[in-house]
């Protein structure tokens, strides 16, 4: 596997057998490109294999980072929230990311960590997990939250602000998915009117739930 993180693709590491745990087993080690160098360890998806839906997200933050598990940190506690009032039990949802691990930078050493958006390559060299992970779980209605995700899902002329509180027909790693875009939590965080990003996100996600009724 020498340069294989040079070649930009998680696909040598990803096994074609095995349901969801030997994915997440082989993900550990993945090599597929320079960003496992820097962050603590893979944050694979979580959630059951019979997932109805499923919530695609941007990567992992600093506590998903640390704790190995996807929206974990403040932008999680917000979806979990919002999925709550729209009808969706969380517990019934696989949360994962288009990116497994953690990219980040410093201002200056032992100093926070702050969040940094992976690039397209690193986005596409992660893609065969993605691909994984839909093969696996065959959900029902796929939540794209957030313009990376929906680039790694849709191509990169996605636009959330389009199409978001829609539902989508759309082929996907040569399936056929139904999807709904919206933003991602942490834009909700950072937004000037709070409740109003807040109340936006719970309306695309009641538009979610009723595509799953």
């Amino acid at each position: 596997m020498a340069g294989t993180e040079d070649a930009y693709t998680a696909e040598p590491f990803v096994p074609r057998r095995g349901g969801l745990p030997a994915l997440r087993r082989a993900a550990a080690e993945c090599r597929g490109c320079p960003l496992h160098r820097d962050a603590t360890q893979t944050v694979f998806g979580a959630g059951k294999a019979s997932a109805r839906v499923m919530l695609v997200g941007e990567q992992p933050g600093d506590q998903e980072d640390r704790q190995g598990k996807p929206f974990v940190g403040p932008a999680g506690h917000l979806l979990d929230r919002a999925l709550a009032e729209a009808g969706i039990d969380p517990a019934d949802a696989y949360v994962t990311n288009a990116v497994k691990h953690f990219k980040f930078t410093r201002v200056e050493p032992r100093k926070r960590r702050i969040h940094k958006a992976p690039t397209l390559r690193e986005t596409a060299a992660c893609g065969p997990w993605l691909a994984a992970e839909l093969d696996r779980v065959e959900p029902e209605l796929i939540v794209v939250l957030g313009a990376t995700a929906g680039k790694a899902l849709l191509g990169s002329s996605f636009r959330v602000t389009q199409v978001r509180g829609t539902v989508l027909e759309e082929e996907i790693h040569g399936r056929p998915e139904r999807l709904v875009p919206t933003v991602h939590p942490s834009a909700v965080l950072r937004a000037d009117d709070r409740e109003g990003a807040y109340r936006g996100l719970v309306s695309d996600l009641n538009v979610a739930a009723r595509a799953l009724a």
